[in-house]
């Protein structure tokens, strides 16, 4: 290797303080060094790339010379060794047991639960409409996004273990204690997957999928610790991403009217007196637009990190061995070399056909490559719906007094519940 390919990039001499906001810090740092330097975060020597050439290099041309990095170990504490964490051949058997659950023909069977969870949270937001009380999006968001994901993994069992997880909707902290907290309640896991077996029930839910999987090279089923962490992970994952990035979709829609009456416009138009099937999905492309343009702005994953497993080269620059790299969606979804007016909330830049010219890793809320989320099929079904079910009745106004103040955690979300007025609206005509 010569010497100009063994360059290390450049990057700030001060160490990461961690009493700083971590996104911040990051972003000034990408504005002195540009989509590729070097620094010392929580006392490591780490890559931060904000490049969507060298994120497609790690998370897809070359991901198998990279794992998960120093952060996941985080993640472990909470939700044990499931599909999020596991490495290597495990996390591909692991992956193939799990994936029928979030087929197209399995989703499908849980509109009817994503829609009655909406439909009772419409009724309590009129209803509030009508009283001309405030509601707090972020906590009845929340709860009902746990609600959907409880049942569909639960099914009926959903009862016996509702309250218990009521934790994950109660409390905002993913911290140490927030773990200590959580990962007892695996124990109900495996109370409810004993139940099941000692009366020879074969449910449809979720958790029957897992219980009855089999590893394709040797047909056995999960044992129950590897029960446990699956399960665990699909209820925190995919409770966390829905409900943050529909808390910046009604607050991103209160703050810009124009967005707003564009996709009114396009419900009353094409939305009957019927709720939508998922064949009817399509056929809302503002609505996926807008979902897609939150979800750039907001990402709920703002941060992956990886770990080099051996040298690697990032255009004229050396990853030795053993490097941490952090690529960050936020700072790709809003870098001006790739986004005209990055800050702007403009959902017409997803018009069909917009992207044609877009690097296809400018945008990676759900990661990519191998290591994709495995539930954005779901997530954007749940989002798109309850825009529907919501929108169609109602108009929410945010408090302008309400501030934006970023909590990069687990995930992307505001300091501060939104608290929001809902106004009744009435269907306008297509003619109108």
């Amino acid at each position: 290797m010569t010497l100009e390919l063994r360059r290390i990039p450049p990057g700030p001499a001060e160490k990461y303080d961690p009493s700083q906001d971590l996104l911040k810090w990051m972003n000034d740092q990408f504005n002195r060094y540009g989509s590729i330097y070097r620094a010392s975060i929580y006392g490591t020597d780490v890559y931060v790339v904000s490049d969507p050439v060298y994120a497609d290099h790690i998370l897809r041309k070359n991901w198998q010379s990279y794992r998960k990095g120093l952060a996941i170990k985080r993640i472990g504490l909470l939700l044990g060794n499931g599909l999020m964490v596991s490495e290597g051949e495990f996390w591909k058997s692991q992956r193939q047991m799990i994936q029928p659950a979030f087929h197209d023909e399995a989703i499908g069977t849980l509109m009817k639960i994503i829609t009655t969870a909406n439909v009772a949270l419409v009724k309590k937001w009129i209803h509030a409409a009508q009283e001309k009380e405030n509601i707090n999006i972020t906590s009845d968001i929340s709860r009902m996004v746990l609600k959907v994901v409880l049942i569909s993994i639960f099914g009926e069992d959903y009862e016996l273990v509702a309250s218990k997880f009521n934790i994950l909707s109660d409390e905002s902290a993913r911290n140490l204690q927030f773990a200590q907290t959580f990962r007892p309640l695996g124990k109900m896991v495996i109370e409810v997957a004993n139940q099941r077996r000692k009366s020879k029930i074969l449910a449809p839910d979720m958790l029957g999928l897992l219980m009855e999987a089999r590893d394709r090279k040797n047909g056995r089923v999960m044992p129950d610790s590897q029960l446990v962490s699956e399960i665990m992970t699909l209820i925190v994952a995919g409770h966390e991403t829905t409900a943050s990035t529909l808390n910046w979709a009604w607050y991103l829609l209160s703050t810009n009217s124009d967005v707003e009456e564009k996709l009114l416009s396009e419900l009353d138009t094409l939305l009957g007196s019927d709720f939508p099937n998922l064949s009817d999905l399509p056929k809302f492309i503002y609505t996926r637009q807008v979902i897609e343009e939150t979800l750039r702005m907001y990402p709920p994953g703002w941060l992956m990190t990886r770990r080099a497993l051996k040298d690697d080269q990032l255009g004229d620059y050396l990853v030795p061995a053993g490097t941490e790299v952090y690529i960050s969606p936020y700072l790709i979804q809003r870098h001006p070399a790739f986004w005209e007016s990055p800050n702007e909330f403009n959902p017409d830049r997803f018009e069909p056909g917009q992207s044609r010219n877009r690097h296809p890793m400018t945008m990676l809320p759900f990661s990519a490559g191998p290591r994709k989320c495995i539930g954005e099929f779901f997530a954007r079904i749940e989002m798109q719906i309850h825009l529907i079910i919501i929108a169609k009745h109602l108009r929410l106004t945010c408090d302008s007094k309400q501030l934006v103040q970023l909590e990069p955690g687990v995930n992307l979300r505001n300091k501060h519940d939104f608290i929001m007025t809902p106004e009744i609206r009435s269907l306008r005509s297509s003619k109108d």
